[in-house]
């Protein structure tokens, strides 16, 4: 029996294809826990975090479930664009890191680029960050020592003090996790 979708349906269609998309692209990926938990765990729980706060702008949530997929895979922007349009592709460009460049230099970079991004990718980058935090929370990286854990809460606050003003209930989860680690 065929029928004419809703906008919603289409929506839910388009929602589920690019988390496919993301799937198929991070599916040999995994994150450096020592459960090593599948890679697609964290854009989900990213999206997950916008909507839990209250986020529901479509372009966004399709943005955090693709945030990392031209940066850590094969993955064009030309296809990000082709699959899902030029803003969802704009987003990703503003949060996609150039690995080209030396990891200090692309963490500078980060810092800097936070005070100029769109409101759009500064919510994911925010919630980026709080998915990040709380995994250091839960447990520390295989080969990572407590000095690199606080360096990198360290760093994370400084990317986060370069969003504020972006949206008060994402920031004020980031804020909480930087009290329990004592980071000022």
């Amino acid at each position: 029996m065929a029928y004419a979708s809703t906008a919603s349906e289409d929506i839910l269609k388009i929602y589920t294809k690019c988390v496919n998309f993301a799937t198929i692209k991070h599916r040999n990926q995994r994150r450096k826990d020592a459960d090593e938990t599948p890679y697609i765990n964290h854009p989900i729980g990213v999206a997950f975090i916008l909507t839990e706060a209250g986020v529901t702008d479509f372009e966004v949530l399709q943005a955090a479930i693709l945030h990392d997929t031209v940066e850590d895979t094969d993955t064009t922007f030309e296809e990000i664009e082709q699959h899902f349009g030029p803003t969802v592709k704009s987003l990703v460009q503003e949060l996609t890191d150039d690995k080209s460049l030396p990891k200090q230099e692309r963490k500078r970079l980060q810092i800097e680029h936070a005070l100029t991004m769109s409101h759009q990718a500064k919510l994911v980058k925010l919630a980026d960050k709080i998915y990040n935090l709380r995994d250091l929370q839960r447990c520390k990286p295989v080969g990572w020592t407590d000095d690199r854990c606080r360096e990198y809460f360290c760093w994370a606050k400084k990317v986060c003090d370069n969003l504020k003003g972006t949206y008060e209930p994402l920031e004020s989860i980031v804020n909480d996790i930087f009290r329990q680690e004592h980071v000022d």
